[in-house]
């Protein structure tokens, strides 16, 4: 029925501009009429319903109705059918583009006039059918709507299709790609525009098809639907992957998998399966990942893993990642470590030369922490310890060959089997070598042949040796060298406590400091002796089990001491030399090349003397120690004059002595005389005399003694006659007094 009445509509409009076809012969631009595009036919289906409603004004008068009996205008029925080449000329000349030049052409027919025969016109019921038959026929179009429209005609550029609107719309050919289309067919085409400036409508099929990619997107998004796609592309960071009829997505190098993926070029071209979890649409940006689907299964075999997980398991898993500290074992869900530690019962110096990436392992369980969900996992606990049998394998005393496998400051470890290693020490190297550091002997990665020396089954150490394949130069050496032998050595190495001398090649002997010189105060040995020079030496003594030699070097020469008891007596003065300053004193040399020590006390500048003496000044020095046992002068800057001092006071003292005596006897005499008879005006007298005397004496005691005192302080050691002196005196002066209170 719609087919019919476009068909209907079609014909109107082609015989309605029939009639007006001399005033557009009459028109200067003829070139309007050879428009025949559909753009140029377009308004004449516009007006079709125009045409339509004027054929129907047009049948109430055919049919005799009193319409115009019902007009109040004076009007004749005839002028009534004139309007209509009225209305259509202007329409007609509107197509040569002249315009409207003011001249009124025919009778003028009023807006109120028609608006009042509309009112009293009669509708005819067949007309008012028709009409809605056609406005059905028409379908409710807005732009920006995606429509099915049916394919009329396919032309080499363009689709022409008709979507049940008012005009068809045309869509270029190139939108639709290589797809074989043909009349007849239903497509989705977006509306942009109802009408354009030509009248035409305007549809496209790729907006359609962007719109109905996107609603798919947003419908797998929000409902979290898994979608296919094919991964086309490397990009940076990902991959792209086209999931909607072309429609591209990025998908990030970490979403690909739940392992780290290694060779991306291995995914282009796969198709998998994914997840939308992000969208953009703005710029119609889509992320999709298919760890997420991963993880999700995962997780499920995880709780069921994690369920049953307990010490002592036995699982498979995969190489996940090798790190420098152990390797991840995916257990199906589940991570577990790997210790570098747990790999082997050998050592290892990377999880890389045990084990590759995806490789199946079988490992037990070792711990499982449910707190933090951590798995510690073993695969050397899988094989019996090496040290099980070792006493079946290894026995003190066998020759083994082993590979060094590392080196320390201190020796080197060398592996005889994977779980069985023994150390040698830098000084089971090599009898006679001076080793400084083992890489001198041996390197990493060499086979070396070793002799075991010692077996800790308690705590697993072997103690190795590499010396004891050559013979012992020690064996016999006290022999060779008895002590008391004189030899000439060469200096090797100098050290605070002494000198080792090279005997012979590989055996050196220890000079101490305090055998290198009978006469010297050595701070260092580098004093006397310099690396690299010969010095005659002594066997002391030799020690073969602990391999020591000792030496001595002024043991060459006799022992001057016994001659310097005679000439360095104490009490004898000599001058020295000053060689050296220390902080309590000063050390000098005696004309026989023998050193003394000056204290500082016994130096005149006690105080601050090092800024009174210097090396090379001259001093006049008394013996006060000699120890030839010790070998130890003491010698003093102020002895001397000191005793000069103590040898004046003593004899001072003396006399005050003797005068105490004289005194007291004649007290003693005075008093026997009292007894014979009365006292004389003569005798009092001369006790007026003694009195004043015995006053003066004890002032000059008094006196005496402070002065005593006052050197006493000064003077760090004093005779003991000295000493006891002042106790004779304050001994004898109560006697004094006493005698005088009896004469009073």
């Amino acid at each position: 029925m719609a087919d019919e009445q476009k068909q209907e509509q079609a014909t109107q409009v082609s015989e309605m501009p029939e009639t007006p076809e001399k005033p557009q012969e009459e028109a200067p631009q003829p070139e309007a009429e050879t428009a025949t595009t559909p753009e140029a036919a377009q308004p004449e289906t516009a007006e079709t319903p125009a045409a339509e409603s004027e054929a129907a004004e047009a049948e109430p008068e055919a049919t005799g109705t009193p319409v115009a009996e019902a007009e109040a205008a004076p009007e004749t029925p005839e002028p009534e059918a004139k309007p209509e080449p009225v209305a259509e000329a202007p329409a007609q000349k509107a197509r040569p583009v002249l315009g409207f030049k003011g001249e009124i052409t025919g009778p003028v027919v009023k807006l109120e006039d028609l608006e009042k025969q509309q009112e009293t016109r009669e509708i005819d019921p067949f007309h008012e059918q028709l009409l809605r038959q056609i406005e059905e026929s028409f379908t409710t179009v807005h732009e920006g709507e995606i429509v099915k429209g049916r394919i009329l005609s396919v032309g080499e550029k363009e689709v022409i299709i008709d979507i049940g609107f008012k005009s068809t719309g045309i869509v270029s050919r190139n939108e639709f790609g290589d797809a074989e289309i043909k009349p007849g067919d239903e497509v989705e085409v977006f509306v942009e525009r109802l009408e354009d400036a030509q009248g035409q409508l305007v549809l496209s099929k790729l907006k359609a098809d962007r719109v109905r990619r996107w609603e798919r997107v947003e419908d797998a998004y929000y409902n979290e639907k898994v979608i296919e796609g094919t991964i086309v592309r490397r990009v940076k960071g990902g991959m792209i992957a086209e999931i909607f009829d072309g429609l591209e997505a990025f998908l990030p190098g970490s979403q690909i998998d739940v392992r780290p993926v290694r060779d991306f070029d291995a995914y282009i071209g796969k198709r998998m399966e994914f997840k939308i979890v992000k969208i953009n649409p703005a710029n119609e940006n889509v992320v999709v990942s298919h760890r997420a689907l991963l993880e999700k299964e995962l997780q499920k075999q995880r709780e069921e893993i994690l369920s049953k997980m307990e010490p002592g398991q036995v699982l498979e898993g995969t190489v996940k990642n090798i790190t420098d500290f152990g390797v991840f074992i995916d257990l199906g869900g589940v991570d577990g470590l790997l210790h570098i530690t747990d790999l082997s019962w050998g050592r290892v110096s990377h999880p890389s030369e045990l084990v590759q990436l995806g490789q199946k392992l079988n490992v037990v369980v070792l711990d499982y922490d449910k707190e933090r969900q951590r798995i510690s996992l073993g695969l050397k606990q899988l094989q019996p310890h090496p040290w099980e049998n070792i006493d079946e394998k290894y026995k003190e005393g066998d020759v083994v060959e082993g590979k060094v496998v590392s080196i320390t400051d201190y020796g080197a470890f060398v592996e005889l089997e994977k779980g069985i290693e023994g150390l040698v020490h830098i000084s089971e190297m090599s009898w006679t070598d001076h080793i400084k550091h083992p890489s001198q002997k041996v390197s990493l990665g060499q086979l070396v042949k070793v002799k075991i020396l010692n077996i800790d089954r308690e705590g697993r150490k072997i103690s190795l040796g590499m010396k004891q394949l050559e013979p012992n130069p020690w064996e016999g050496l006290s022999k060779r060298y008895p002590p008391g032998t004189v030899l000439r050595g060469k200096v090797r190495k100098i050290t605070n406590f002494g000198v080792f001398v090279e005997i012979e090649p590989g055996i050196d002997g220890l000079v101490h400091i305090s055998d290198l010189s009978w006469t010297r105060r050595i701070q260092h040995p580098s004093e006397v002796v310099k690396e690299g020079e010969e010095l005659d030496v002594v066997v002391l003594e030799v020690d073969e089990e602990n391999r020591r030699i000792s030496l001595g070097h002024k043991q060459v020469q006799t022992n001057p001491w016994n001659d310097f008891a005679t000439v360095y007596a104490e009490g004898t003065d000599h001058k020295a030399k000053v060689v050296r300053i220390e902080d309590n004193g000063l050390v000098v040399e005696l004309p026989l090349g023998v050193e003394a020590f000056v204290p500082a006390g016994e130096l005149k500048h006690s105080k601050n003397f090092q800024e009174f003496y210097h090396v090379g000044d001259e001093l006049e020095l008394r013996v006060v120690r000699f120890s030839a046992t010790d070998r130890e002068i003491v010698m003093s800057e102020v002895a001397k004059e000191r005793a000069e001092e103590e040898a004046q006071r003593a004899e001072e003292e003396r006399r005050r002595r003797e005068e105490r005596k004289q005194q007291e006897k004649a007290v003693k005499e005075y008093q026997r005389k009292a007894v014979t008879g009365p006292t004389t005006l003569g005798e009092l007298s001369g006790l007026e005399d003694l009195k004043a005397q015995l006053e003066a004496a004890e002032k000059a005691a008094q006196e005496a003694e402070q002065e005593a005192s006052a050197e006493t302080e000064e003077a760090p050691e004093q005779p003991a006659a000295e000493a006891q002196a002042p106790e004779v005196e304050t001994g004898e002066e109560p006697s004094d007094e006493t005698s005088e209170d009896k004469k009073d």
